[in-house]
């Protein structure tokens, strides 16, 4: 009987998902890194059973090769979320190579290393991931606000998973030392499996978070001396009077660009004037036009959301609860009956 190793399986899912990610209708472009990652993730999972499955040991020689270049993915694909990189193209591929460089220099000069190296590099790219997402989701400037908690939270478990993925590796190295290896196989196979079906979850949930394509970067400027009242009057004019809550794709930057001020002083004065992120603020908007039309119109509960900017049903609820603490559509039914 053909004997099937559980990282086969978890590869057919990983491809799955990668099918379903890549093939989004969606016009915007895709985050390749992250659709990159889940295809490389279903890769290393083949080698895992190759290597423990069948016993092939030439998957020793490919397998680090395949890790090193994991977290990079990661790291590109949450940055392409937060900011457009000045680099040349060529210099950043050339930076994240790195990772990948050292390994075949450990497989050459002292296997030992290899080990030490890729544990570095997942520790490291966590941390960097960790500080990208220090101010929160509005961190998040090149999302579409009503995918940018999603994304977020995705961004920390994907982290997360680089982090569980460096204590397996010190783990299986301390086996090996104190127990010649009795628990490095269910250790690399059981563990490593679900770092990489977290990471790849979390590159998908990531992935559905997709960088405008006509928002241009915006340029660090100095903090400003004006007031944050004066910040809040122009923002609040962009809201009400031009009604950009209701653009679908509105992102930090795009509102930055539409107040003729940077990403920072948007966040910073939203936060410091009303208490709460940026996209929590515009939704509020969102939500008070939805109420309007839950009232006055007999629009369907899927037109209404769409209309006030929201894209799915599911982020619409979820915001609709927490300001007003009940559903759309208990919100029509109580003002209807009002009446």
């Amino acid at each position: 009987m053909l004997f099937i190793p559980f990282p086969f399986a978890v590869a057919i899912v990983l491809l799955v998902l990668f099918a379903s990610v890549f093939w989004q209708d969606d016009d915007r472009p895709a985050n390749l890194a992250f659709v990159t990652l889940i295809l490389v993730s279903a890769f290393q999972s083949v080698l895992s059973g190759l290597r423990w499955g069948y016993g092939v040991q030439a998957v020793m020689y490919v397998a680090p090769l395949v890790a090193a270049i994991m977290p990079p993915l990661v790291y590109a694909g949450v940055f392409q979320l937060v900011k457009k990189s000045t680099r040349p193209p060529l210099l950043r591929i050339g930076i994240h190579l790195l990772p990948a460089v050292f390994v075949l220099i450990s497989m050459v000069v002292w296997r030992e290393a290899i080990d030490v190296v890729l544990f570095l590099v997942f520790i490291g790219y966590a941390i960097a991931i960790l500080r990208l997402m220090r101010p929160g989701m509005d961190a998040l400037r090149l999302a579409a606000f009503d995918e940018a908690r999603p994304a977020y939270y995705a961004s920390l478990f994907a982290a997360a998973a680089l982090l569980l993925s460096a204590v397996l590796d010190a783990a299986v190295t301390f086996d090996l030392i104190w127990t010649h290896g009795r628990y490095a196989p269910t250790l690399i196979v059981g563990g490593n499996m679900a770092a990489l079906v977290i990471l790849s979850a979390a590159a998908a949930a990531a992935s559905r978070s997709r960088a405008a394509r006509d928002v241009p970067e915006i340029i660090e400027a100095p903090k400003a001396d004006a007031e944050d009242s004066e910040m809040m009057t122009a923002i609040q004019a962009l809201m009400v009077d031009k009604r950009l809550y209701q653009d679908q794709s509105l992102t930090v930057n795009k509102l930055a660009r539409k107040a003729g001020l940077s990403a920072r002083q948007i966040s910073e004065a939203i936060n410091r004037a009303a208490g709460k992120n940026v996209s929590q603020y515009v939704n509020e908007f969102r939500i008070a036009e939805a109420c309007k039309l839950l009232t006055e119109t007999e629009q369907s509960v899927i037109e209404i959301m769409y209309s006030v900017g929201f894209q799915t049903k599911s982020n619409f609820n979820r915001e609709f609860r927490r300001l007003t603490e009940i559903t759309p559509l208990e919100w029509r039914k109580r003002t209807i009956s009002r009446e």
